[in-house]
């Protein structure tokens, strides 16, 4: 899914709506030793694939911030802005990790417009949840409320 808002006045109105979600994306082992390159965080839960086979989740696990970050990646899959002329991310509010993403799964991102407020010079700062969904889990791999300003033409 896929919800484009193309003023101010339509995202302010949007708040309450449901987002949708997006398609599944497999979190592979692969993409978890990237990231662990990347941020120098080689702890052995989520690098040592033995190791972490006799560890407390029974296999590697993503990093936390990992599985945040992919709502970078989902974020832009639930909405669009049309005649937008900058839009920045301005923070996080309330990140948590409820379970552990093993290396493997099927993950995908479900967004609700929770706030927005206008901002001046004709923009709105909008606060969209994502929740990274574990597929066949009972609690999210992450919840995170993204704070973005938006400036439209």
């Amino acid at each position: 899914m896929n919800i484009s808002f193309d003023s101010p006045a339509a995202v302010l109105a949007a708040v309450g709506r449901d987002l949708g979600h997006t398609d599944w994306l497999v979190l592979d082992q692969r993409r978890i030793d990237l990231f662990a390159d990347a941020t120098d965080d080689r702890q052995w839960i989520h690098v040592d694939p033995d190791r972490a086979a006799q560890g407390p989740f029974g296999g590697c696990v993503a990093h936390g911030y990992l599985t945040l970050g992919l709502a970078n990646k989902f974020l832009p899959q639930l909405v669009k802005y049309q005649h937008l002329r900058l839009g920045v991310n301005y923070g996080c509010e309330r990140v948590r990790f409820p379970a552990p993403v093993r290396a493997g799964a099927r993950v995908r991102g479900h967004g609700v417009v929770v706030a927005a407020e206008p901002v001046k010079g004709a923009g709105v700062q909008v606060t969209v949840r994502i929740t990274i969904e574990i597929e066949g889990g009972d609690k999210p791999g992450c919840v995170v409320d993204t704070v973005s300003r938006l400036y439209f033409e």
